[in-house]
């Protein structure tokens, strides 16, 4: 970009200061790509509920419907903590 009027030797020296904290960053930013490639495959669960295959159907869908249940209310617990934070922040900053 500037390389019409700075001098060769100013260049270099700009470029061993910046150089290691941008290696840092492209070598950053290849591995959070690969991340995000394995994060997108999921998560197969037959792998750690394998065990309930052994039950009787019914056994199954209560046992399925018992984690779901687990889901939503965890869910809601943490919709509910989100909400009270913000009526404290609300209420503090009314107050200030």
């Amino acid at each position: 970009m500037y390389d019409y009027f700075l001098p060769q030797g100013l260049k270099n020296f700009i470029d061993s200061i910046f150089s290691p904290p941008i290696s840092f960053l492209n070598m950053a930013r290849e591995y959070l790509d690969h991340v995000s490639l394995v994060a997108g495959h999921g998560i197969n669960l037959n792998n750690y509920f394998g065990f309930f295959n052994y039950l009787p159907s019914s056994m199954q869908a209560v046992i399925n419907s018992l984690l779901a249940s687990i889901v939503v209310l965890a869910i809601l617990q943490i919709v509910k903590s989100i909400i009270r934070t913000y009526y404290a922040v609300k209420d503090g900053v009314k107050w200030w």
